[in-house]
This record gives C-alpha cells, structure tokens and sequence, in this order.
C-alpha cells in the first residue's frame, strides 16, 4: 500500500501472498465494474481471462458473495452448489473446494476474493479470517488508487481526520 506500484501490480502481489499463505491452488480477484464482477487479477495471469471472464451480480458463487456481503466456504464439490457457474476459460472452476469473500470499500462490496483447492479441504479460523482482512485492505488500496497521486502530495493530512468530527 505504501510503494509505488499500480493497482494490477498490487493486485497481483496481494494474490501470490494468499497463494503463498494459504497454500492454495488457486486465488482470483473479481472487482465490481457496474453492474458486473469483472477478473482483475489471478495466481495465473498468462491465462488470457483476465479483464475478459465476468459475471452479474446474480450469478455464481462468486456473484451470490458480492450479492449477500458475506464470507462462502465450500469444503467439497464446490462445483455442484446451486448457485455455482461454469467458466469454461477458468480451469479452477473443476477445484473441490471454495472459499470466498467480499472486498469492501466504505462499507460498500467493491469485488470478491476467491481461494480454490483442488483437492477437498477444510477451511479454518485462520484461514476466514486472513482472507476476510486482505478483503479489506484491497478495499482499502481501491479507495487510495481513487486519489490523484498530487492530492495526496497537497493534502493536510490531519485535516482529513478532524474535518470529519
């Protein structure tokens, strides 16, 4: 959050940590565009999905997260929920097991964040809880790449905090 990198860069650094921490095959970042939920970063961006798989809000498991602001953990056959959504470009889409969260900015779901196992796995405290804090900070980062880089140069920033009381 602090070095200057663009947002594709710190999107994709922050999905190589999740991989690397929560020894997962897979980990997807979805951000709202709209009305849709458009792929903006993966552990695999070579793949040619990213800016081109989306989905509504309606749609999937990832849709039903943005949707309902809540935390989704499927241990098994993450593929055979109700709600889930065949991607044919997306070859995580055959993993067993699903966890995802809601990336909010100012109270407001700004994208999703998805773990994927290809093997069943059980998600645990830890795991909810790590993925639902970069959930946030990548709501953070979303909300610090909307200033300009010169208003952040000009801003009084104690003023930000005591002009709001």
């Amino acid at each position: 959050m602090v070095r200057e990198l663009s947002l594709q860069e710190v999107l994709q650094g922050t999905v190589s940590l999740v991989v690397e921490f929560m020894h997962c095959d897979s980990c997807l970042v979805y951000l709202l565009d709209g009305d849709r939920l458009v792929l903006c970063a993966s552990d695999d961006p070579t793949t040619g999905s990213i800016g081109k798989v989306s989905l509504k809000l309606d749609e999937g498991l990832t849709g039903w997260v943005a949707r309902e602001r809540r935390l989704l953990a499927i241990s098994r056959e993450a593929y055979n929920d109700p709600r889930f959504k065949y991607f044919k470009d997306l070859p995580q889409d055959t993993y067993e097991a699903f966890l995802s969260v809601p990336v909010l900015a100012r109270n407001r779901v700004v994208g999703v964040i998805n773990v994927q196992h290809r093997a069943p796995h059980t998600h645990n405290g830890g795991e909810l809880e790590m993925l639902t804090t970069v959930g946030e900070q990548v709501g953070c980062l979303l909300m610090l790449a909307r200033l300009a880089a010169s208003s952040l140069d000009l801003t009084h920033h104690a003023e930000l905090v005591l002009a709001s009381k």
